[in-house]
């Protein structure tokens, strides 16, 4: 596999000359190693930049209420689960960690390149509530779209009062959602 990926012929375009003749200083891996992020510099212009290669298994659409589908797109996730966490204790790795878990589990746990959107918003509200219960409940009041008082205390009461063992991405086994 590796010497199929040496032998194709990718071209790095620099972002600000838009020369192809650039070089690679630096290499590591990010986020357990799901990504590697490469620093680079232009042979053209002298320009530092860095590219991020991460591992896609395959090309998942997701399948809306509507019926609509539309590329799953992991910059969408990861802008809702930063709304969620706006003003909480959560980093921007833990969020990281947290869409990189569900979209591998997406992936990995799935049969068909289709997912539905309820399953995604499962997943990000099961794993939100390990992480942040306040997260949890501003992800799901949207994705649920409350409009009453009633909705907030249905979701709050069912929220367990032990917060000391949550692990991030780890499912409770029952979900709330």
């Amino acid at each position: 596999m590796l010497d199929k990926i040496a032998n194709l012929n990718i071209t790095m375009r620099c972002p600000y000359c838009n020369s192809t003749d650039s070089r690679v200083t630096d290499s590591r891996p990010d986020i357990e190693d799901a990504i590697i992020r490469r620093r680079r510099v232009c042979e053209q212009c002298g320009a530092k930049f860095t590219t991020v290669e991460r591992v896609q298994m395959r090309d998942l659409m997701v399948r809306k209420n509507s019926g609509k589908l539309e590329a799953f797109d992991r910059e969408k996730l990861r802008r809702s689960i930063k709304l969620a966490c706006r003003n909480r204790e959560v980093g921007d790795e833990q969020i990281e960690r947290l869409v990189t878990s569900i979209h591998r589990r997406l992936e990995t746990e799935t049969a068909d390149d289709t997912v539905s959107s309820a399953l995604v918003g499962q997943m990000v509200s099961d794993s939100l509530l390990n992480l942040d219960p306040i997260a949890f409940v501003r992800f799901v009041s949207v994705y649920r779209k409350f409009s009453r008082v009633s909705d907030f205390k249905k979701i709050i009461d069912k929220i367990p009062e032990d917060e000391e063992n949550a692990v991030v991405c780890k499912l409770p086994k029952n979900s709330l959602f």
